[in-house]
């Protein structure tokens, strides 16, 4: 490689690897240092307890739980997300009659940010509040629940309002890949007496998988990350019941100021988060990104 391509090399990615050495390395080694001690965020490191503090993470129940809570989450998302907005992604692809408008309000919540959204729902889903009124209206007030302060009920609450939240991402999404698929391969598809049905099952979706895949990817690790509604709608309650790994980390770590164990907490759900990324890329991804790079 000549020198003056190394040195413009060099000057560009310099400052982008300095930043990424700062603000993502560097608190990443400083969070694996403070999770070695039993400290509270002041005066100095002086009780070191060595793995002490992942034992007693992994081996906590609600530690557990919340683990457990992300992972339902999870698997809901793909469950239900993924079908709904590959439906919806069809029928807004086709040429309807205000399909601009059905987009923008399909995709209008998932602008909102995580605060607002949470603070709407939280007014909807009270006690005798909007939810409440509108089953009562139609005839189906056996079905009002606490819907924030049951246990039984509450993840799948949470699920309702995440699902409301970001389902108009992954249409957008998957309206991208539907529009990067060749029309001609519909019309040969018509050609060869395929119906839209078949068009749609044997054609359409398998070239949408790469997008597909990529919107699995995002979805999961937003999943194991998930913070913002939860904490503002439920602070994890009630009785742990909607805990996420990431509310445990902050309810340890900054509300009862164990910044050593929430340091340690923090370490696990990134080690969780990089673990799936690694299978995903190893075991889904890689055809994908061959494919690019080939």
């Amino acid at each position: 490689m000549p020198v003056a391509r190394r040195l413009e090399l060099a000057l560009l990615l310099t400052p982008a690897l300095l930043l990424f050495g700062l603000f993502v390395l560097a608190p990443m080694a400083i969070a694996g240092f403070y999770s070695a001690y039993d400290w509270n965020g002041f005066g100095p490191l002086t009780d070191f307890v060595g793995w002490r503090n992942y034992a007693d993470a992994l081996t906590g129940k609600v530690f557990q739980d919340a683990f457990w809570h992300n992972a339902v989450i999870a698997v809901l998302s793909i469950a239900v997300q993924l079908p709904l907005s590959i439906g919806l992604a069809l029928l807004l692809n086709r040429r309807l009659r205000g399909r601009a408008a059905l987009r923008a309000i399909v995709f209008a919540p998932y602008v909102l940010s995580e605060a607002i959204t949470a603070v709407v729902w939280l007014m909807v889903l009270q006690p005798g509040g909007f939810a409440d009124r509108v089953l009562g209206a139609v005839g189906l007030g056996d079905l009002v629940q606490q819907w924030l302060a049951d246990p039984e009920v509450v993840l799948y609450t949470l699920f309702g309002v995440i699902t409301w939240k970001y389902l108009g991402f992954g249409i957008i999404l998957l309206l991208a890949g539907l529009q990067g698929i060749p029309e001609e391969l519909r019309e040969a598809a018509a050609l060869d007496g395929a119906t839209p049905w078949q068009t749609t099952r044997h054609v359409l979706l398998p070239l949408l998988g790469p997008t597909v895949r990529i919107w699995v990817f995002l979805s999961v690790i937003g999943s194991l990350q998930l913070f913002d509604l939860v904490w503002i709608m439920t602070l994890g309650g009630p009785a742990n019941a909607s805990t996420t790994m990431a509310t445990y980390l902050v309810d340890h770590g900054f509300k009862r100021y164990e910044i050593g164990y929430g340091s340690a907490v923090a370490v696990l759900v990134f080690v969780v988060c990089f673990a799936f990324a690694l299978l995903y890329q190893r075991f889904a991804l890689r055809r994908d990104t061959e494919g690019a790079l080939g």
